[in-house]
């Protein structure tokens, strides 16, 4: 008797595999920093674009949807790997750690060009306070592009910590 042939695809694809620890052991590996520092720079650009009254909404919405974006799927994919539930999830969870890492460099470094147009935009204007006085002079000098903003001095350095903190997902 011959013997019985078996499926062929049933022998070439083998199951999805984690390679990732799970539990806090993730903490301890390049993926798991790499969340934690998503998560905490994420933060950081979120907490600074909305602190800059956003003074150009068309690109630093782009920057806000990345950052609130990648904050929240970062958490939600620490906690998944923290709490044990991408064991249950059948999935090739290598595959899907370096498309999530991919994408989010790409997203960031969308999201650093256009904060750093924002900031660059600000063209030297200038307001300044004069002393003993009520009113106000503003200094403005000619506009290098399309975009021309308006910041004061602390919009303006929120704008360049907002950017820094961009790039440096960028390079993460």
């Amino acid at each position: 008797m011959s013997e019985p042939t078996t499926n062929p695809a049933a022998t070439s694809f083998p199951a999805p595999t984690l390679s990732l620890p799970l539990g806090l052991d993730v903490l301890r590996t390049y993926s798991g920093a790499l969340v934690c520092l998503e998560i905490l720079f994420g933060g950081l650009v979120w907490i600074l674009v909305a602190s800059s009254n956003v003074p150009v909404p068309l690109l630093q919405g782009w920057v806000m949807f990345v950052s609130i974006t990648s904050f929240i799927l970062s958490s939600t994919y620490l906690i998944f790997l923290v709490t044990g539930l991408a064991d249950r999830i059948i999935t090739d969870w290598n595959v899907l750690d370096v498309t999530y890492h991919f994408m989010a460099l790409l997203f960031y470094f969308a999201a650093f060009v256009l904060e750093a147009a924002t900031t660059a935009a600000n063209g030297g204007a200038h307001i300044k306070i004069l002393p003993n006085s009520t009113e106000t002079v503003m200094c403005i000098a000619y506009p290098r592009g399309n975009i021309f903003t308006v910041m004061d001095d602390r919009q303006y350095s929120v704008n360049v910590a907002a950017t820094v903190s961009a790039i440096y997902l960028f390079f993460k």
